[in-house]
C-alpha cells in the first residue's frame, strides 16, 4: 500500500539518507511538522500518513502490514535506505521495519514507546466510536460537545476532532472501523523471526511523565536494539514532540549529526 507523503527539504547527497517520520495512533503526518521542518533545513524528509490515517488508504491494522507500507512507499519515493523516526504506534512500526528489514534502515529514532505488549491505554478510547452518529452541519465546538460524554480528556478529544470530517456531511475522516478492529494489534507486538535484532544506531526518547517506557522494558530494548541510547525529556508526557518540541528536535539533530551511519 502506497502512503500519503509530505516531503520537505533538499535533495541530499547520495550517501546522506533521508529521514522518514511516522506519527502515532490517530495522528497524521503533519503532527510531526515541527521536527520535520527543523530537519528539512539540511536533509530530505518524508512524513507519512500511516494506513487508516490522514489521506492514506485503509486496511487491516497490523505492524507487519504497516511496516510493509512504509517500505513500499520508501522504495516508490527512492528513499531507501533511510533514517526512520517514529512516535508511539509509528515507533513500533519503525522498530518492526528495522528488525525485519535492517538493511533498509540506517538509523532509528523511537519516541516514547517500547518494543513489546502495551501502549495507548492512556488514550481511554470508548468502544463504538466507529459507529458514532454525527449530527448535520457539525463544527469544532459541536464536535467537542458530541465527544464530551464519551472522552473526558480534553487533549484526547482534540485529537479525535482532528480525525473528523466537519461541515455539511460530517463523519470520520479516517478508517475508524479498521482502527477499532485493530486496536488490540496496535497495543500488542507480533512474533518476530528467531534471533531478530537491529544492530544499527538507535535512540529512544521518552517523556518524564509518560508510562510507555518502563524499567521492565529495558531487557527487550537491549536484546533487540543493542546499540541504543535512552534520553528522557523532563516535564514531557507521551506526546514528547508536542510537549517539548525544541528539546525533542535538538536530541534528534544531535543524534543524526553524531551518527556516521546517518550522514
Amino acid at each position: 500500500m502506497l502512503l500519503n507523503v509530505i516531503e520537505r527539504g533538499p535533495q541530499t547527497p547520495p550517501n546522506t539518507p533521508p529521514v522518514v517520520l511516522l506519527h502515532g495512533l490517530l495522528g497524521r503526518a503533519r503532527n510531526l511538522g515541527f521536527v520535520q521542518r527543523r530537519l528539512a533545513t539540511t536533509r530530505r524528509t518524508l512524513a507519512m500518513d500511516l494506513r487508516n490515517h490522514g489521506a492514506s488508504p485503509h486496511g487491516p491494522l497490523t505492524y507487519p502490514a504497516m511496516a510493509g507500507d512504509v517500505l513500499e512507499t520508501m522504495r516508490h519515493e527512492h528513499a531507501v535506505p533511510a533514517v526512520i523516526l517514529g512516535h508511539s504506534m509509528g515507533g513500533k512500526t519503525a522498530m518492526m521495519l528495522a528488525l525485519t528489514q535492517p538493511d533498509t534502515v540506517r538509523a532509528l529514532v523511537v519516541a516514547d514507546i517500547a518494543p513489546g505488549q502495551g501502549g495507548f491505554s492512556q488514550l481511554g478510547l470508548p468502544p463504538g466510536l466507529a459507529d458514532l452518529a454525527f449530527p448535520p452541519h457539525l463544527d469544532v465546538r459541536g464536535a467537542n460537545h458530541l465527544l464530551a460524554p464519551l472522552i473526558a480528556d480534553e487533549a484526547v478529544r482534540q485529537l479525535m476532532v482532528q480525525n473528523m470530517r466537519l461541515g455539511d456531511n460530517p463523519g470520520w475522516a479516517v478508517g475508524m472501523h479498521e482502527i477499532e478492529a485493530g486496536l488490540s494489534n496496535a497495543m500488542g507486538w507480533p512474533d518476530l523471526p528467531e534471533g531478530a535484532c537491529y544492530t544499527g544506531p538507535t535512540l529512544f526518547i521518552r517523556g518524564e511523565k509518560s508510562r510507555y517506557i518502563q524499567p521492565d522494558n529495558y531487557a527487550a530494548m537491549h536484546r533487540l536494539f543493542p546499540n541504543h541510547t535512552l534520553e528522557t525529556i523532563a516535564g514531557a508526557g507521551h506526546w514528547v514532540h508536542v510537549d517539548a518540541p525544541q528539546r525533542f528536535s535538538e536530541l534528534v539533530e544531535n543524534f543524526l549529526d553524531t551518527t556516521p551511519q546517518a550522514n
